[in-house]
């Protein structure tokens, strides 16, 4: 499906434009944000400078733990920009950031592992049309090629070799202001042909868009044909209308009325309800970032909430395996309760069960307890709270049996949710920074930790 390319606005501008599930920014180009990119990019050139190979085991055991540093702190500077600058959610949009190759080079890769562990689905090694600083780049980098777009701003016959293969999954390519969709297809024939087996991202002005309004249509349908490569369309600093319109071109309805079928889902993945969406439902939801559908009695726009105060938050859209129906990934909202449903329930089905039911449980013990309750003791003493946390885990990692393990773990479960419900976090919060997690490339050796399992006897023992 077509997603955005930010290259002089961010989308930090009130729209919901990443919500397609998918966007790419030019930091250096986007001029409210340059600087901030320039800061990530120096503490990155310090981090490579740092040697870990000194002779002195003293000299040496200090500069691993310089370098370490210096990565958390650029780590923690990326994360800051994607998120609190670009207003990016890492966990449910996949980020791509254009970097240069000879900044990557500069840092010996080090700021492409830095972005990708901010949170980045993939980083685009930028060439500016030069192959060889382009391969250095991707060869220093040291990610997987499925994390790695080889981006040219123009690209020849004799530019293309096998070699981009052995790095990157992906090319993608800016057309020019005039391109229609005899040139889109001549440029992914030429692509696939020199590089097999790569998908291909054909990137396009929203200018272009205006004068050739079914050129993404059929640009992506060229692509879903069985014999021709995988790829998709990148539309550059797009409007919501355009964005919106381009996205629903691929989209497919067997309806009279044109609708596509839409199931609204939390970020966990719990179905909220069925609803339906119109193109100018899709176009009003990315600009609002909120969840607006179509009323089919009201026979126009329902932008939910307006007279519920049962808002949503819109995270994402997604279209099935068959091309003919939507899913909203949505943030629940609402003054009184976050209820979908006109019968004050949070899903169309009734009362949640399992974790969400705990949860939900939770809050209105926090709110109010009845009077002796365990929950509401829980809350009151945190001491016996962390004791509690610790016996659960300690007689969960020594459960044996199927059974035994399904009992403590719902033990550690419980308790685990107290602690977050008293912190204001919610089962969406943990999902999210798993999310944020699978997409790390670095990862520390895991070993346990002497001082805290201390910490933890000196609990268990008392």
């Amino acid at each position: 499906m077509p997603y955005p390319t930010f290259d002089k606005e961010t989308p930090a501008n009130g729209q919901a434009l990443p919500a397609v599930g998918r966007c790419r920014i030019n930091p250096l180009t986007c001029t409210s944000s340059s600087d901030e990119f320039i800061a990530i990019f120096e503490k990155n050139v310090e981090q490579s400078k740092v040697d870990e190979q000194a002779e002195d085991p003293t000299v040496k055991a200090e500069n691993k733990k310089l370098k370490k540093k210096y990565m958390k702190q650029g780590i923690a500077m990326a994360q800051s920009f994607l998120s609190d600058t670009l207003k990016l959610d890492t966990s449910i949009v996949d980020i791509e950031v254009l970097i240069d190759a000879s900044m990557i080079i500069q840092t010996d890769g080090c700021i492409a592992a830095c972005f990708l562990d901010a949170g980045c689905d993939k980083i685009a090694f930028n060439g500016n049309n030069d192959m060889d600083s382009l391969l250095q780049a991707m060869a220093v980098a040291r990610v997987p090629k499925e994390r790695i777009v080889a981006h040219f701003d123009e690209i020849k016959e004799d530019d293309i070799i096998s070699a981009i293969a052995d790095f990157a999954d992906t090319i993608s390519v800016k057309l020019s202001d005039d391109a229609r969709t005899k040139s889109c297809i001549q440029m992914i024939n030429l692509i696939s042909n020199a590089t097999k087996g790569v998908a291909i991202t054909i990137q396009i002005s929203s200018a272009t868009v205006d004068s050739a309004p079914d050129l993404v249509s059929k640009v992506n349908t060229y692509f879903g044909e069985k014999e021709t490569p995988k790829g998709t369309v990148s539309l550059i600093d797009p409007s919501p209308q355009q964005l919106g319109l381009s996205y629903v071109s691929c989209i497919r309805t067997d309806r009279p009325d044109g609708l596509f079928t839409t199931v609204v889902c939390t970020r966990s993945n719990e179905a909220l309800g069925l609803v339906y969406s119109s193109k100018e439902s899709v176009v009003a939801a990315l600009e609002c970032g909120r969840g607006v559908y179509y009323s089919r009695s009201r026979n126009g726009l329902w932008r939910k909430g307006d007279t519920s105060g049962h808002y949503q938050t819109l995270h994402r859209i997604d279209v099935d395996c068959d091309g003919d129906a939507l899913r909203f990934t949505v943030t629940q909202r609402g003054e009184d309760c976050a209820a979908f449903c006109h019968l004050n329930t949070l899903t169309c089905w009734g009362e949640p069960t399992g974790l969400r039911h705990l949860e939900g449980t939770l809050k209105a013990r926090l709110n109010d307890a009845p009077a002796g309750s365990y929950t509401k003791r829980l809350f009151d003493d945190s001491e016996l709270l962390r004791d509690k946390l610790v016996e659960e885990a300690q007689e969960l990692s020594e459960a044996e049996t199927k059974q035994h393990v399904a009992e403590e773990l719902a033990d550690v479960l419980y308790f685990a949710m107290v602690k977050a419900a008293k912190a204001g976090v919610s089962i969406d919060d943990a999902v999210a920074e798993l999310d944020k997690r699978s997409r790390k490339v670095t990862r520390r050796k895991g070993d346990s930790k002497s001082s805290r399992i201390e910490a933890g006897n000196k609990i268990l023992n008392k």
